[in-house]
């Protein structure tokens, strides 16, 4: 009995540790897409004729031809994570939300400015 005990109390926390490694892995995969989604609307900017806009959404970047981004991010969502774009003329922001606790704990936000904040648009840079 005390044997079954004991393994019992080892597979809790094996799982444990499993579940908040693949918590840290969906949130460093996040960030790297809050990157990857930047540079998109960087070059999309760029690329636009006078006067230069960032994308509207990610439908926008999706659709470009050549698309900026494929379309399975294009539809928001990555890695467990929500993306949503708003974007307008001389400014942008990106917010990345967990779909639920075991994909992630933190909201992640980005601007035009390139930082990456964690909880939204007054929280601390972490990247």
């Amino acid at each position: 009995m005390i044997v079954v005990a004991i393994i019992g109390l080892l597979a809790a926390l094996i799982a444990s540790n499993v579940l908040h490694a693949r918590i840290a892995a969906n949130e460093n995969s996040v960030k790297q897409t809050l990157r990857t989604i930047t540079n998109a609307c960087e070059t999309f900017r760029t690329a636009q004729p006078m006067p230069q806009t960032y994308p509207a959404d990610l439908t926008a970047l999706g659709n470009a031809v050549p698309p900026y981004i494929d379309a399975m991010l294009a539809a928001g969502i990555r890695y467990g994570y929500n993306f949503v774009l708003a974007g307008a003329q001389n400014t942008y922001t990106v917010t990345a939300t967990p779909v639920d606790a075991f994909s992630g704990i933190h909201i992640y936000y980005t601007d035009q400015t390139g930082v990456i904040r964690e909880g939204g648009a007054g929280g601390n840079p972490v990247a």
